[in-house]
Order: C-alpha cells, then sequence, then structure tokens
C-alpha cells in the first residue's frame, strides 16, 4: 500500500491500536486543485483517519467536498463525513479587496473525519471538543 507506514515493532496493524490523524499543512494543499484536495481528503476518511487541515477549503470547495461525498455513500462501506471548521479571528489578514468583494478567507483550520467515528460534542469561537471512537 503507498505511503504506508511499516510496522517496525512486528505486532498488529498500529491502525489497530488507535485512530490515525492526518494533519496536511496549506504548502501541502497549495499546489493542488479542488478536486485533488477533495480526493486527498476522502481518501483519508474512507481509510477511517481523521484529517485536519491548516488552512481549511474555500466554501466552493467545501460544498464540492460535499457533494462528491454523498456520491460516495454506501451503506455498508462508507457512511460519509463529519466536518468542523474553526475559523481564525484575525480578519485583519485578508485584503482590503477580499472583504470588499465579500470573499472568505481560507484562512482557518478544518477537521474532517468519516461520520461514524467522530462526533462533535462542543464547539465555539474557542474550541471544537469532539469524540472519536474506533471503528
Amino acid at each position: 500500500m503507498p505511503g504506508a507506514t511499516p510496522d517496525v515493532d512486528g505486532g498488529d496493524d498500529p491502525a489497530d491500536d488507535g485512530v490515525r490523524i492526518d494533519m496536511i499543512s496549506g504548502a501541502r494543499m497549495e499546489g493542488l486543485t479542488s478536486m485533488e484536495k477533495i480526493r486527498l481528503i476522502l481518501d483519508g476518511v474512507r481509510e477511517g483517519n481523521i484529517v485536519i487541515l491548516e488552512e481549511g477549503l474555500s466554501p466552493d470547495e467545501e460544498s464540492k467536498l460535499i457533494e462528491v461525498t454523498m456520491t460516495e455513500i454506501s451503506p455498508d462501506d462508507f457512511t460519509g463525513i463529519e466536518i468542523e471548521t474553526y475559523p481564525k479571528p484575525d480578519s485583519g489578514s485578508q485584503s482590503f479587496l477580499d472583504r470588499l468583494m465579500g470573499r472568505e478567507s481560507t484562512q482557518k483550520l478544518t477537521v474532517i473525519g468519516p461520520a461514524n467515528r467522530i462526533e462533535t460534542l462542543h464547539k465555539d469561537e474557542n474550541l471544537i471538543s469532539t469524540l472519536v471512537s474506533r471503528k
């Protein structure tokens, strides 16, 4: 399996012992098209991973992610995603033109996980509290 972490201790698959979290930097996402970003996210989530994006997605990309997810849902294989976004409060980093045109900044932290493994317990402007279950 490409990109898999080798099992160095000779035991069972490490993913069986816990939850894998993929933290993806803004630099990694920067060179990707919208569909490449969506595939990267969905491939990770379909494997049961929690995906955290340093800089989030644009509103159009989030809509497309949800749209693509809906087409891939199957009761026995993939139950969908949970997505929570934690916006950075510093609106000063947006350009004047972006604010004038009503464009939202993508400077936000986004947490995405399998719907059957992640449950948001609490969310406010300062905290996202999530319960993640093992399969």
